[in-house]
C-alpha cells in the first residue's frame, strides 16, 4: 500500500518551524511498514529549510521516504503546485478522530492486509 505521512504532530511533536521529539513508536512503526512492503511518502506542510531538516531528521532516525509532497520521487517540490498526492492510507494527526497511537496504527494497517 502507498501510505502519506504527514510530519508535524504526527510523527514529531507539534513544535514548528522547530522539530519536536518523536512522538512514542512513530520511527519504529513506519519502519516496519516499509519493512513488510509498504510505500512510504512524506506528506506534509512543510517547505525549504523546514522540509530539508524534516527530512534530514528523519534520515538520522533511519527512515527515509519513497518520495516527499509528491508521488514521484523524481519530481521537485514546486510550492505552486498541488500537494495533493494519492496514497491508500493517510496518517496525519488532523484526522477526524485524532492520531491513534503508532503500534494501534500499525496493527490497523497489518489487519487491512489480511
Amino acid at each position: 500500500m502507498i501510505i502519506a505521512v504527514d510530519f508535524d504532530g504526527t510523527i514529531v511533536e507539534h513544535e514548528f518551524p522547530k522539530i519536536g521529539t518523536e512522538i512514542p513508536n512513530a520511527f519504529d512503526t513506519l519502519k516496519a511498514l516499509q519493512n513488510d512492503g509498504h510505500t512510504l511518502i512524506l506528506w506534509t506542510f512543510r517547505s525549504g529549510k523546514e522540509l530539508k531538516a524534516a527530512i534530514k531528521f528523519c534520515k538520522k532516525n533511519s527512515l527515509e521516504f519513497f518520495a516527499v509532497n509528491s508521488n514521484d520521487p523524481e519530481k521537485k517540490f514546486d510550492p505552486k503546485l498541488s500537494r495533493k498526492i494519492y496514497a491508500d492510507i493517510y496518517i496525519d494527526d488532523r484526522n477526524i478522530m485524532g492520531l491513534p497511537d503508532w503500534l494501534t496504527i500499525q496493527k490497523l494497517i497489518q489487519d487491512m492486509e489480511h
